[in-house]
């Protein structure tokens, strides 16, 4: 398995789908999955029955798991990037591609 190039707390934007084009922070990387978690994208309705804990019932909307491929990183302008690794003074840090400015580290 090759190293993650999107990461927990991320600012990442979709690339396809139904919430194409809209932007959020990545709450949860699954990479065994290649999943994310973005928040306030792909939610997910769950209808829940009444129970003694929630005698209301109701409808659970929460963020659901999207493949790592519809996401991209977003650069300065916005815009989905993609990731490479460079080496830089002995340390690995990613790096966008498009501008070639150092993501972390």
């Amino acid at each position: 398995m090759s190293a993650a190039k999107i990461k927990k707390g991320d600012a990442v934007v979709v690339r396809s789908g139904k919430d194409k084009g809209r932007t959020g922070t990545v709450l949860q990387v699954m990479p065994k999955d290649e999943k994310v978690v973005v928040a306030g994208i792909n939610i997910a309705a769950r209808h829940r029955k009444p129970t003694q804990e929630n005698p209301q019932g109701g409808i659970d909307r929460r963020e659901a798991p999207l493949h790592i491929s519809k996401v991209g990183l977003a650069g300065k302008d916005g815009k989905a990037t993609r990731v490479r690794f460079e080496v830089k003074d002995g340390k690995k840090v990613r790096v966008a591609v498009k501008t070639g400015e150092t993501i972390d580290g």
